[in-house]
């Protein structure tokens, strides 16, 4: 790669990061490399692009007006790479995945175990996350594609991949577990443990359509923490199917007596302007049921 091109992609990623060390682990290069270079963009460029602390780097008035046209250049080289790489009949690529923990967790190794069989020299970047900031790195172009909750941002296309049920989960020996089905209502009477961050919930539309209101005690986006939480007896929760696959808790799962699930799809800005790599990899999504989860 040009080394200019990656003095620029030092720049973004660390202003991205706030830091050189973790801009120096996505690079795969040391911190005085990523140091270096950027010092190097300085003098180049006769400004000063950050400003160091001990609480990290901040971009300069100078670094604000010059990172948009940096990030510019770096989309251009990547649609270039792109072409050169459909030439070369998909040899090399990278494609950037923004995900949720339980799809990272359940469907992404299976599928990216098969994609690799045709396509061994791909690379990924995966970026977790909850499904507003997923969405803002596709909006952004700062992930080629990501998972998300349906529907999503209406310039975005999407792809739709699965109903995933919503389940009660509660500690073993907890009174409501002699339900076959756990009535909504009763959720309310018992401290409950709320998967939430950002603007969409699909666990608290769960109560609004019902007119209730559960006692949250506690809220968080790791599902693997309400687990662990519900397990020690601190409350009751709800949690897409999905990330009930193999279980490491000793928690009882149980269906709602008001059926709620989620939609999960693929979104990416266009289907028309994806590079050869992500096309590929989304044919392998769309004929999902090959892999098995």
């Amino acid at each position: 790669m040009d080394m200019n091109i990656l003095k620029y992609m030092a720049f973004i990623k660390t202003v991205e990061y706030g830091s050189f060390t973790k801009a120096a682990e996505i690079l795969n290069y040391s911190q005085s490399g990523i140091s270096r270079m950027i010092n190097d963009l300085e003098k180049e460029w006769n400004v000063i692009l950050l400003e160091r602390s001990r609480a990290g780097v901040r971009l300069t008035s100078d670094g604000t007006k010059l990172l948009p046209y940096a990030k510019g250049v770096c989309e251009e080289y990547q649609k270039l790479q792109m072409q050169v790489n459909e030439l070369n009949g998909l040899q090399s690529g990278l494609i950037r995945i923004g995900t949720f923990s339980s799809v990272a967790t359940h469907w992404l190794p299976s599928i990216i175990k098969e994609f690799q069989k045709d396509y061994p020299n791909i690379d990924y970047e995966l970026l977790l996350g909850d499904y507003t900031e997923i969405e803002t790195w596709i909006l952004e172009g700062r992930v080629d594609c990501g998972f998300l909750r349906l529907p999503t941002h209406t310039e975005l296309e999407t792809i739709f991949l699965e109903q995933d049920k919503l389940l009660a989960i509660l500690p073993e020996g907890h009174p409501l577990t002699e339900y076959d089905k756990v009535p909504v209502a009763t959720l309310c009477e018992y401290p409950f443990m709320l998967l939430e961050k950002g603007a969409k919930a699909e666990i608290s539309e769960i109560f609004d359509r019902c007119g209730l209101s559960p006692k949250t005690h506690f809220t968080t986006w790791d599902d693997y923490a309400v687990m662990s939480m519900v397990e020690s007896g601190l409350g009751i929760s709800i949690l897409p199917e999905l990330i009930l696959k193999r279980v490491p808790y000793r928690i009882v799962v149980k269906e709602l007596d008001v059926p709620a699930y989620r939609k999960i799809g693929l979104a990416l800005r266009s289907k028309k302007t994806v590079s050869l790599a992500v096309a590929k990899f989304l044919d392998y999504l769309t004929y999902r049921e090959k892999f098995a989860r």
